[in-house]
């Protein structure tokens, strides 16, 4: 809207205008990337695949950025990769590149001093290089087995001058290589889950039963001939709000918990010479210790239980869980 005494544009709408115009230009820059896209392309991710040692990712100012960020991408999908500073790579970091390793340069006019300084330690290496650049014509683009073009028609800037069309290239061309790899690779949920281990995905597909749950003394365990007090006692010393009941074999016949107990006392009234067995529930839910920690939360929550018992396939009581134990872990 105007300011009807000004007639100016009020700092909100000239604030959405510059936004749109941001984003038109950076989509346009990205469609126009697309329609590049060549053999050479191919050749980069088949260089990629093929790389026995490390995909070194290189940059220098907001390239250098986006350098690091393609090469934080590339590890966390099956492509072990690092980023190296081009300016500290020429005052000694250039030691981190090795001759099994491949070379991804990045810099928009593919003649920073820098970058065309490692190329040569780097071939003399046996090192090949991508350059991604937005220059064909550049001595980077010259120097590289591959060359990727990122260039734009107009920069989001309107000066003109600083990188953000560009860059917004850069970044999808480096996530397009590391998806094109990813995809070739075969690269899965599981994969995915052991690069992020302490995320809520790695939890979901990393983490056992035997890694939440009580073992050995922890685990509340009566014999069958044991009386209701006698199971009380011991749910109240481990703090389960349970029991197993087991039989000769190590194997749980039942569970009593204190919701069985409350049961007990409205169908029998006095528990002075009651068993545990005359409250137990028959035949609990188990799972094993090698299940996913997740499978147990589902069926727990399915069965809307508290508590699960932990068993090996002979039946034997190997350990517990209780739902807490799996939101301290947060499975759940």
């Amino acid at each position: 809207m105007r300011d009807e005494q000004t007639n100016s544009v009020s700092p909100a709408t000239a604030a959405l205008a510059s936004a749109e115009r941001t984003l038109t230009l950076e989509a346009q820059a990205i469609l126009e990337l697309k329609n590049r896209l060549d053999e050479g392309f191919v050749q980069a991710v088949a260089l990629i695949l093929g790389c026995s040692g490390r995909v070194v990712v290189c940059g220098l100012g907001k390239t250098g950025h986006i350098a690091r960020k393609i090469a934080a991408t590339f590890a966390s999908t099956g492509t072990p990769a690092f980023f190296l500073h081009a300016a500290e790579a020429i005052h000694g970091d250039i030691g981190m590149l090795g001759g099994q390793d491949l070379l991804i340069a990045l810099s928009y006019s593919g003649n920073g001093q820098e970058l065309l300084t490692i190329l040569p330690a780097a071939h003399r290496l046996g090192v090949q290089v991508i350059a991604i650049t937005g220059n064909a014509q550049s001595e980077l683009a010259k120097l590289a087995e591959v060359h990727l073009d990122i260039s734009v028609t107009q920069e989001a800037c309107p000066l003109n001058l600083a990188p953000t069309a560009s860059t917004t290239t850069a970044l999808a061309l480096g996530d397009a290589l590391a998806v094109a790899c990813l995809e070739a690779r075969g690269f899965g949920h599981e994969d995915f889950a052991r690069s992020h281990p302490g995320g809520a995905l790695g939890r979901r597909l990393l983490l056992r039963v035997s890694d939440v749950m009580r073992s050995g003394d922890a685990v509340p365990a009566v014999a069958a001939d044991a009386s209701v007090f006698q199971a009380l006692e011991e749910i109240s010393r481990k703090g389960m709000g349970m029991t197993a009941v087991l039989d000769a074999k190590g194997c749980a016949i039942g569970i009593f918990t204190d919701g069985d107990l409350r049961r007990l006392i409205e169908r029998k009234g006095d528990l002075r010479n009651a068993m545990v067995t005359e409250g137990m529930s028959r035949s609990p839910r188990h799972i094993a210790a090698e299940a996913l920690a997740v499978d147990a939360a589902t069926l727990m929550d399915r069965h809307r239980l508290n508590q699960m018992l932990v068993a090996d396939a002979a039946g034997r009581l190997t350990g517990a869980l209780h739902m807490h134990d799996l939101m301290a872990a947060k499975v759940v």
